[in-house]
């Protein structure tokens, strides 16, 4: 059987202007790069970010250089020493009709596009709602310059929309729809604010998730610096930033889904998706494991006080939620838990921590049925986004 792939995580690797190109002058010196030690490093706000360690992204770490890590790093080797000797980008990174060829040479149909550093700028802005919608306005205009959202329908790149101040949030939704976004990106956790941050999910930004339902954009709910290293440094007595590869045991037990599962937890408890049951959203890179976790805790609630919900909130999720596990977890768990029909195939390429060959997953779950096979590996993204790939 022939498996047509749609990929639902690909990403690309911004420009130094990414950021920069489409500032508003008053705001120039939002984002800077600056050399330290002989290496260009980012700027945000006045503070040195160590976020990405190479933020400029014209040395990069290899297509798959950490799969042994994540396959069970036995010898006990760094992240470092398993990634081995770093590439220089190529086109294919840094624009779309290079992409374009290479998903050909892959074998992928069509894929979701979504960024890299741009995860730097929520939780860097968090104190100041007007500033993050200026921040992000001019990193979508970059990022439509640049790639557009739906290059060929085949590479569908992902604008991000974040509703922390309402007229601007659906004013951003807007402009992507016109520019045919058929998906966009949301950071998971909360959104900024002059006095505390709140849920995106919460009634008062009802207007911005009536317009998501009656456009059908899909919302991608993407793993990103979501805030949560704050909590961590409690533990550990830092007061650092989230940085990317950093990976200490602590943090990796710490997290184990945590930032995904409030989400979730947030858009069904609040109720957002039971007052707009046409909204439909997507889990990518964020793994599959912590469905299990957040059932769990949801089943316990709603035994508890089933009058503080619309309807049973797991009927919910399996209605409006979609989950791209990482490759390297078995599906069976995640299969049983919401159906074959609500997963997706997403490879994280050109990502060190993804595979080397998006299209090699076929390889790995071929003992399914192969019409189980074909949904995950692009039937279900199919479906979700109409016109896009014919199966």
């Amino acid at each position: 059987m022939s498996i047509t792939v749609f990929d639902a995580d690909n990403h690309l690797y911004e420009t130094e202007e990414a950021f920069t190109r489409h500032l508003p002058d008053r705001h120039r010196n939002l984002f800077r790069f600056v050399e330290v030690d002989g290496r260009k490093k980012l700027v945000v706000r006045g503070y040195l970010s160590d976020f990405i360690p190479n933020p400029t992204f014209e040395v990069v770490a290899r297509p798959g250089a950490h799969m042994d890590y994540y396959t069970g790093n036995t010898n006990g080797r760094t992240l470092r020493e398993i990634a081995g000797k770093p590439m220089r980008s190529i086109p294919a990174f840094r624009e779309p009709q290079a992409r374009l060829e290479l998903l050909d040479e892959q074998g992928l149909a069509a894929t979701i596009m979504y960024p890299t550093l741009a995860s730097v700028i929520e939780e860097r802005f968090i104190d100041d709602p007007e500033l993050t919608q200026v921040a992000i306005g001019a990193f979508n205009e970059w990022l439509h310059e640049q790639w557009s959202f739906n290059y060929e329908n085949r590479i569908l790149t992902t604008p991000v929309v974040n509703p922390c101040v309402l007229e601007s949030g659906i004013a951003g939704l807007e402009l992507a729809l016109e520019r045919g976004a058929k998906a966009v990106l949301m950071r998971p956790g909360p959104v900024a604010g002059l006095r505390g941050t709140r849920s995106p999910f919460l009634p008062e930004f009802d207007p911005f998730w009536a317009r998501v339902e009656e456009s059908g954009v899909l919302v991608v709910l993407h793993g990103s610096d979501s805030g949560y290293q704050k909590y961590l440094n409690t533990w550990e007595g830092g007061d650092g930033e989230f940085v990317a590869f950093d990976m200490r045991p602590f943090r990796v037990v710490a997290d184990g889904g945590k930032i995904i599962q409030d989400t979730f937890a947030s858009a069904i408890c609040h109720g957002m998706l039971n007052r707009f049951p046409g909204v439909r959203l997507i889990s990518v890179e964020n793994g599959g494991t912590w469905v299990g976790g957040l059932f769990k805790n949801l089943k316990e609630a709603f035994k508890k006080m089933p009058q503080a919900f619309a309807e049973d909130p797991i009927d919910v999720f399996r209605r409006q939620v979609w989950v791209s596990p990482f490759w390297e977890e078995s599906l069976d768990t995640l299969i049983e838990l919401v159906g074959a029909d609500r997963i997706c195939y997403g490879s994280d390429y050109p990502h060190p921590e993804g595979l080397a060959d998006p299209a090699s997953f076929v390889k790995e779950i071929d003992s399914y049925d192969p019409a189980l096979v074909q949904k995950i590996m692009g039937g279900n993204l199919a479906e979700l986004l109409p016109g896009v790939v014919t199966l």
